[in-house]
C-alpha cells in the first residue's frame, strides 16, 4: 500500500504545472521579436525598425495602443493581442535594458542640410539629431531606418490612418509632402 501511495504521488507530480509568470520566460518572448525586428532589437529590415535601447515606457504605451486597437497594425495587432499586460511589460523592458544601436545611412550633404530645416519642428521632442528624447513617451530618432520613418511620418499624415500621439499628427502635417524622405534621411544618417 505505501508504494502504490509513493507511486501516486510521484505521478501527480507529472501533471501539475506550475503557472508560468512573464518574467520566467521574457528572453523566450523576446527572441518571437527578433525575426523583424533583428537580433536584440536592432532591425536590419529597413521598414522594420530597431527597438533595443528604446525607453520602457514607449515600448510598453505603444504596444498597449496595438493591444486595445488605439493604434493600427495589422501584425502588431495580431501579434500582441496574445500577450497579458505583464508579458508586455515584461518586454519593454527587455529591449530597453538592451543599448540604442544606430544603423546609420549615407545621405548627401544637401540632404543633410535640406533635412536640418525639415526637422527643424522635431528638435523639441527629439533632439536636434533625434537622439535627444524629451520624456521617457517619445522614441530616439536618429539611426533609425529611414524607409521606416518615413512610412510612420506618412501614416500621421494620412488622416485614415489610426495614429494617437495628436502632437505628431499635427507636426507631420504641417509638413511639406516632399520633406517627409528628406526628414526620414536626416534621421537616418544620424549617430549621435
Amino acid at each position: 500500500m505505501r508504494n502504490k501511495l509513493q507511486m501516486a504521488f510521484a505521478l501527480s507530480g507529472l501533471f501539475f504545472v506550475a503557472p508560468v509568470h512573464a518574467g520566467d520566460n521574457i528572453e523566450g518572448l523576446a527572441r518571437t521579436c527578433y525575426g523583424c525586428h533583428g537580433t536584440n532589437g536592432v532591425s536590419v529590415g529597413q521598414s522594420m525598425p530597431s527597438i533595443a535601447g528604446l525607453s520602457a515606457d514607449y515600448l510598453k504605451t505603444v504596444m498597449m495602443e496595438w493591444k486595445s486597437g488605439a493604434r493600427a497594425s495589422a501584425n502588431m495587432t495580431r501579434l500582441i493581442s496574445g500577450y497579458t499586460d505583464e508579458e508586455i511589460a515584461g518586454l519593454a523592458t527587455y529591449f530597453a535594458k538592451l543599448p540604442w544601436t544606430p544603423v546609420v545611412q549615407k545621405a548627401s550633404k544637401d540632404i543633410l542640410a535640406k533635412g536640418k530645416e525639415a526637422t527643424e519642428r522635431c528638435e523639441s521632442c527629439h533632439g536636434a539629431t533625434g537622439g535627444e528624447p524629451d520624456d521617457k513617451d517619445t522614441p530616439m530618432l536618429n539611426g533609425q531606418w529611414a524607409k521606416y520613418l518615413e512610412l510612420e511620418l506618412m501614416k500621421y499624415r494620412d488622416e485614415g490612418f489610426q495614429m494617437v500621439h495628436k502632437k505628431m499628427i499635427k507636426n507631420a502635417r504641417k509638413m511639406e509632402a516632399g520633406d517627409i524622405p528628406t526628414a526620414a534621411q536626416y534621421f537616418g544618417a544620424q549617430s549621435k
